[in-house]
């Protein structure tokens, strides 16, 4: 564990288990990457993938984070998944549960056929079985669209689950406490209005999951 790494509030919340990082990282698919620009921090919100020991964050060529790794910035990329309100009998004690990674580099600007690939696994990934249906990217397409790969080499996790951890002298008081579960549930596919009549949702869609 790097500096850059330890966890130094709450640290009996951090997992260092490489398998339990690769699972929260798996079950999700937005992340925030944080970069240096101008003399300025900025956040981006983008989509990404983990492929073995490295992050693909996926966007346009023409982006803040491109940009800034083009200009050597380095990253800090954080993904987190909310799994509960954590209602305690003081504000103090309030709090979430929650899974979340953050993951520190420099990023590197895929290229060439490692590029295309890099594509191809995003999709794959996001959305498995959904490669095979679609036509092949044009090259102004590919073109337009940067892959950043961040390896997973300072990587750190932090888990809060269970119920609030109020104090003892609040135990008596008459005010509910709890938790509050939270989730991301994929709904029914949406069919777009233009499509050909007779097409139907395919498998792999209904239903979606992670």
């Amino acid at each position: 564990m790097s500096d850059k790494t330890q966890i130094r509030r709450l640290p009996e919340r951090g997992i260092d288990d490489r398998d339990q990082i690769d699972a929260i990282l798996d079950e999700g698919f937005v992340c925030h990457a944080a970069y240096v620009t101008e003399g300025r921090p900025v956040v981006l919100p983008t989509l990404y993938a983990r492929d073995n020991d490295r992050l693909l964050l996926h966007g346009s060529n023409s982006m803040g984070l491109a940009r800034a790794v083009r200009n050597d910035s380095p990253l800090s990329v954080a993904v987190t998944h909310v799994d509960g309100l954590v209602v305690a009998r003081s504000g103090f004690h309030s709090s979430a549960n929650y899974r979340s990674v953050v993951a520190h580099g420099f990023g590197r600007l895929l290229t060439g056929e490692e590029h295309v690939a890099a594509l191809d696994l995003i999709i794959d990934k996001l959305i498995p079985g959904r490669l095979d249906d679609l036509r092949d990217s044009t090259p102004a397409e590919i073109g337009q669209t940067a892959v950043v790969e961040l390896m997973l080499d300072e990587v750190s996790a932090k888990v809060r689950t269970g119920g609030p951890h109020d104090d003892d002298s609040d135990l008596d008081l008459d005010v509910w406490a709890g938790v509050v579960p939270l989730s991301l549930i994929a709904g029914e596919p949406v069919s777009s209005n233009d499509l050909k009549p007779g097409i139907e949702p395919p498998d792999y869609l209904n239903p979606y999951r992670r």
